[in-house]
């Protein structure tokens, strides 16, 4: 519903459920005057967080250590939540609930800023990667406990169930998880690395979700393949992508997808319509198969001026090869 929405459309709102509902997360002020702003970020200090209160495009939120830079971001919102940077590793974490019960899904990875090795602006993701190796055996369930079914409890007790996708973006801090975000929606990238691992018929369980009859559903099943995926953006994304030019190049291996986001076709031809063009994924035994089975099929795609990171899961591959 759209009042079950507002966890994802209002950053304020968000952080009010979770008090309620004793759901960890960062400390904040919300502020809509200049002098609350900059108290709130003399507050926190350095690194400044800011996030436009309201949907951005995924191109709200200023993670800047330039004081002013801050400033200007909050001034330019009608309405902000500044609050402390949390420290740590981020991933996404989605449960499926059909506003009582709620599943949990495995946990993925994302990549925010535009260019490698985490340099440039946010975005609304760059790439992404399932599952973890590197994560805490117990993060589904914990995050379950501590997070999804504290939350959806909540909505029900206030009178706004969420029948949906709870996407939480989650910091792995060393004081535990904190939610850095909501979603109310599947997650871009996410999704594309998630759902092709998804084993349970998807149909089956949002039907499940939508009736509200999850409570016997049973756990989700998951493939043993890892994915990863490659996001195709356009000239000038995020600040001001360049659209109407033709792509060429698309063909997949196997082991690999290529999702189409910001395409047209015009005369026949596929044409770039958005900042994020194309997500492409790939499918392998580990991380290192998934990785160069995408990177195979994004390599041979043209688009002008487009871009993509070449370090979607490079640490992570590695470091699993090592073990």
């Amino acid at each position: 519903s759209k009042a079950a929405a507002q966890l994802e459309g209002s950053k304020d709102f968000a952080k009010g459920v979770m008090r309620d509902a004793g759901v960890p997360t960062a400390r904040s002020f919300t502020c809509q005057t200049q002098s609350e702003m900059e108290h709130a970020l003399d507050s926190f200090g350095a690194p400044y967080v800011v996030k436009d209160d309201g949907l951005a495009a995924g191109k709200g939120v200023v993670v800047t250590d330039d004081r002013q830079v801050a400033l200007d971001h909050a001034i330019s919102c009608k309405r902000v939540v500044i609050e402390e940077f949390l420290n740590g590793p981020e991933i996404s974490l989605f449960g499926i609930s059909d506003g009582r019960n709620v599943l949990p899904m495995e946990p993925a990875q994302d990549f925010k800023r535009a260019y490698d090795f985490d340099k440039g602006p946010n975005t609304g993701g760059m790439g992404a990667y399932s599952p973890l190796p590197w994560a805490p055996d117990d993060i589904v369930d914990e995050t379950y406990e501590k997070v999804l079914a504290p939350m959806i409890a909540e909505m029900a007790a206030r009178g706004t169930p969420f029948v949906g996708l709870l996407y939480a973006g989650l910091a792995l801090t060393d004081h535990g998880i904190r939610v850095i975000e909501f979603n109310a929606r599947f997650g871009d990238p996410e999704t594309q690395v998630l759902l092709p691992r998804l084993k349970t018929p998807l149909a089956q369980l949002l039907m499940a979700a939508a009736t509200k009859n999850l409570q016997n559903f049973g756990a989700l099943e998951w493939s043993d393949d890892s994915a990863v995926t490659v996001v195709l953006a356009s000239e000038g994304y995020p600040a001001d992508p360049k659209i109407c030019e033709a792509i060429s190049g698309i063909q997949t291996n196997e082991g690999s997808f290529v999702f189409h986001a910001g395409t047209q076709l015009r005369d026949g031809v596929l044409h770039s319509s958005g900042g994020r063009v194309l997500t492409v994924t790939g499918l392998g035994s580990d991380l290192t198969q998934a990785r160069d089975a995408a990177y195979r099929t994004i390599s041979r795609i043209s688009l002008p001026g487009s871009h993509y990171r070449s370090d979607i899961a490079l640490n992570a591959s590695v470091a699993e090869k090592g073990n």
